[in-house]
């Protein structure tokens, strides 16, 4: 999504824009190991993207991951294999495309006892995802756009005009909470209405400009996690409300969700590093492209 193209581009350049891209990311380890095969998930399945990959539906059991991977070749003649995403067919419908991924590395990359229980992992981004592993199947999805609504608010809104804009400035923690404890209780109005807030207390003087981005997180990642923990499952999902939360992702924004989780009691909260990576290496064992030797 981020290759820079114009509007106007012909399939082969479009091909030879992703091709530069995997070298400048790449090239030095393939010219090094020539036969290391090239495994990749994410956007690069998409409709947008390298090669469009079709989703496999729900419910998906991981361990079959990497008999489905889509294969092509580069005008080099390098095979590239891309990892389906997965859709829920059911409404509402829903989508993700790498997350697969890792939360199948988040499986065989923690606790002993994640590959024989329920779990759920929630993976905060731009579109965060809440998934349920029941024994290693994908059971249930949920996407929430919280991050790209949280950058669109911050750069395209009312609000930009008194948030601080300094990346160097520090969390802050309390600006933070009060957000959450907003969005959590049952004074909020709603996700739109308790935004506006950010506005109002920043005009009287009771929130610093420093402090209003954080103080807008937390109502976002609140609303986010008090709806899935306000959330009735179906039954048939079988989703024990106890089940350990795995949270997978960049950690500083992890860090968030967890104490957001923490503030609304759910003291069992596990990080996953290096899904991604974890969860590459997984699909390429599955798919035989790699021994784990």
């Amino acid at each position: 999504m981020r290759l820079p193209e114009p509007a106007e581009t012909s399939d082969d350049d479009r091909q030879k824009r992703f091709e530069v891209a995997l070298e400048n990311t790449c090239g030095d380890w393939l010219r090094q190991f020539p036969s290391l095969p090239v495994i990749a998930a994410g956007m690069v399945g998409s409709a947008q993207g390298w090669k469009e990959t079709p989703y496999l539906n729900l419910p998906f059991i991981l361990e079959e991951l990497g008999r489905h991977l889509v294969s092509f070749r580069t005008t080099t003649g390098r095979s590239i294999w891309i990892v389906p995403g997965l859709m829920r067919v059911i409404a509402p419908m829903n989508v993700m495309r790498g997350e697969e991924t890792q939360v199948l590395g988040s499986l065989f990359s923690g606790h002993s006892d994640t590959q024989e229980q329920e779990n759920l992992f929630c993976l905060p981004g731009t579109h965060s995802k809440w998934v349920h592993v029941s024994r290693q199947e994908i059971r249930e999805f949920t996407t929430f756009m919280t991050g790209e609504v949280y950058a669109a608010l911050c750069s395209h809104t009312i609000l930009s005009q008194t948030i601080s804009p300094n990346p160097r400035v520090s969390f802050d923690a309390a600006a933070f909470e009060r957000g959450i404890d907003l969005a959590c209780s049952i004074g909020s109005k709603g996700v739109l209405s308790d935004i506006f807030t950010t506005r109002t207390l920043a005009l009287v003087g009771i929130l610093a400009p420093e402090q209003q981005a954080d103080y807008l997180s937390g109502i976002l990642i609140g609303h986010e996690v008090h709806a899935m923990i306000r959330s009735r499952p179906d039954p048939n999902l079988r989703i024990i409300p106890q089940a350990p939360i795995t949270l997978v992702g960049e950690e500083n924004l992890c860090l968030r969700y967890a104490a957001t989780l923490k503030r609304l009691g759910y003291a069992e909260v596990r990080f996953a590093r290096e899904a991604m990576q974890q969860g590459l290496w997984e699909v390429g064992i599955q798919a035989g492209l790699i021994t784990n030797e």
